[in-house]
């Protein structure tokens, strides 16, 4: 019997390259999943493979072109720079696999990897909970014997979060520091059970219930309030809300681009922005707020806009990895 434990990590994915090409097939890959897009098939298939992709693909390429690195996308970079470390900090009793929940490494191929060990533990590599990115992971690893589904309080997470807000907070004096997670759409939300409670749909949770657990919305709004108690915070204030916003449908609320708008009518010009549904550094956190979001400041009248690092592989992030 092998007695090796198996470590996988999962992440939600990259294209291959940066070319219209490789970033079509990711998106269509991406979009055609039942649980991002929540329509039935075939009318799903035909609305992202005949009028989404098609238009989406160049400029979403041109939008990992100024993100990409000479060692690739820095998703996967990233991640399998963590893996790595993982592994050395574990040592020979353990096999850690990074798997992508679209595109390569494929979970599969991750999983066969560790198919020989003895026990098996899945670490999706998403603070918060929601169905329509961790549960749909979790719905290919059924077979693993111990499955991680949120650590949006972990104190080792909160710990790791503030410390490298506070390196960045050290360095810059902003009066602003917003907590930008990624957006959910509502009417998603609304139909999968356990995805939001009823008094988050205006306000966040005063705190987490048992009956609310997996409510994405209260477990991001917790999670801003664990990072700012543990920062204890006096001369920053702070803001928690919600980007990467897609087509016309209600999304959770409130819109970064709309906080941004309203900081800066307020006369406010230098913010920092944390992305805590983020541990890696990717298209939505260097491209859209480091990039667009920096972008849309200035042209506001802010004067300074500065992106804090995920987590990305530094060392007291594999210690909270570690203490899980």
């Amino acid at each position: 019997m092998n007695t090796h434990t198996g470590i996988l990590l999962i992440n939600l994915g990259t294209p291959s390259a940066s070319n219209a090409t490789s970033v079509k097939r990711y998106l269509n890959e991406f979009l055609t999943d039942p649980k991002v897009i929540d329509i039935p098939n075939p009318w799903r298939t035909l609305l992202v493979r005949g009028l989404i992709t098609p238009f989406r693909a160049k400029k979403s390429a041109h939008a990992y072109q100024q993100i990409w690195t000479e060692q690739g996308s820095p998703l996967l970079v990233n991640s399998l720079a963590l893996k790595d470390n993982l592994q050395q900090a574990l040592g020979a009793d353990y096999i850690v696999s990074l798997g992508m929940n679209y595109g390569e490494p494929s979970i599969a191929d991750a999983m066969g990897e560790l198919k020989d060990c003895g026990q098996i533990i899945v670490l999706p590599l998403f603070p918060q909970y929601s169905s329509a990115v961790t549960q749909s992971i979790l719905d290919k690893v059924s077979s693993a014997h111990h499955q991680i589904k949120d650590f949006f309080n972990h104190p080792a997470y909160i710990k790791a979060m503030s410390e490298n807000i506070q390196n960045t907070l050290d360095a810059v004096k902003p009066e602003y520091l917003l907590f930008s997670y990624h957006g959910l759409p509502m009417r998603q939300l609304y139909k999968t059970s356990g995805d939001i409670c009823k008094s988050c749909t205006n306000n966040p949770c005063p705190n987490i219930q048992e009956k609310n657990r997996y409510c994405y919305r209260a477990q991001c709004y917790e999670t801003s309030k664990l990072i700012t108690e543990q920062l204890a915070l006096k001369e920053i204030k702070t803001l928690t809300c919600f980007q990467s916003r897609l087509g016309r449908l209600t999304w959770t609320q409130p819109y970064t681009e709309k906080v941004l708008a309203e900081l800066a009518a307020q006369g406010i010009k230098r913010i920092a922005i944390t992305c805590p549904s983020f541990v890696t550094d990717c298209l939505e956190t260097l491209e859209e707020i480091g990039i667009r979001g920096r972008n849309t400041w200035l042209d506001l009248g802010g004067v300074e806009l500065t992106l804090i690092p995920a987590l990305n592989n530094n060392a007291t992030w594999l210690k909270a990895i570690l203490s899980q």
